[in-house]
């Protein structure tokens, strides 16, 4: 599957152009159409510029004037719209997919697509939604399902991302958990702090198997494990100075 490209429809201002671009970046597309674009789009300092951050440099500034029938003609094209129809009975908007299932469709589409935004009052014409492939949809409240160019761009390319970014910059977050002979000097630790605080016998079974439990939904890995073990071996510790301590008082 190839990186779909982006086409934004009658902008109305550079801006929208720009903030396009920018999140293009953020979640790895690169190739953006322009559609009837607002004038000055790609003036350097300009207001798409500005908006455009690190992606004035490769993604607005490789941008490239097309027609609508361009599109058409050379693409897989999927239309972005903020309402569809209830049912089939009207096909125009229907059916329709979640940017979410988009991004499965696409993974399996052998050939060039683009993903078309339509102008910020009114969106695409039913006309050219009719000439279309497919439609999108974001997921909204029913009061209020309208959101902005930039906005719906960004969340389309956001669930996107699993096609389109090999690499992100977040931690890795694998999770390894603690070999099962450390996690069980853990529980001899937890009996020992138990013994220290002379917990009720007949609750003692229960306690233990009470904190198996916790500590087994947790999947500790084995720093949090030796950090349990310690903060249980420190307080045993404790409780036995304090009663060496009384011990000496006594004897006093």
């Amino acid at each position: 599957m190839s990186v779909p490209a982006v086409a934004v429809v009658d902008a109305k201002t550079p801006g929208n152009v720009g903030t396009i671009a920018r999140s293009m970046k953020n979640f790895g597309l690169s190739e953006l159409l322009l559609v009837d674009p607002p004038e000055g789009v790609k003036e350097k300092h300009g207001e798409a510029w500005g908006f455009a951050g690190r992606a004035r440099r490769d993604v607005l500034a490789n941008a490239r004037e097309v027609s609508f029938d361009d599109i058409v003609e050379n693409y897989y094209t999927v239309g972005l719209t903020a309402t569809t129809n209830e049912d089939c009975r009207k096909h125009v908007r229907f059916p329709y997919s979640t940017p979410a299932e988009l991004a499965d469709d696409l993974a399996e589409l052998d050939g060039d697509s683009c993903i078309v935004f339509g102008r910020e009052a009114n969106g695409l014409h039913n006309h050219e939604l009719s000439r279309l492939d497919g439609v999108c949809s974001i997921p909204a409240s029913d009061e209020y399902p309208v959101l902005n160019l930039g906005q719906a761009a960004t969340v389309t390319m956001y669930e996107l991302r699993k096609l389109t970014v090999e690499e992100n910059q977040l931690p890795d977050r694998q999770h390894e958990r603690a070999d099962e002979e450390l996690i069980e000097h853990l529980y001899e630790k937890f009996e020992d702090l138990l013994d220290g605080i002379d917990h009720n016998d007949e609750k003692r079974h229960k306690t233990v198997r009470m904190a198996r439990r916790v500590f087994g939904r947790a999947h500790l890995t084995e720093r949090e494990t030796r950090t349990m073990m310690g903060i249980f071996r420190r307080a045993s510790e404790e409780l036995e100075r304090g009663r060496a301590a009384r011990g000496r008082d006594r004897e006093q």
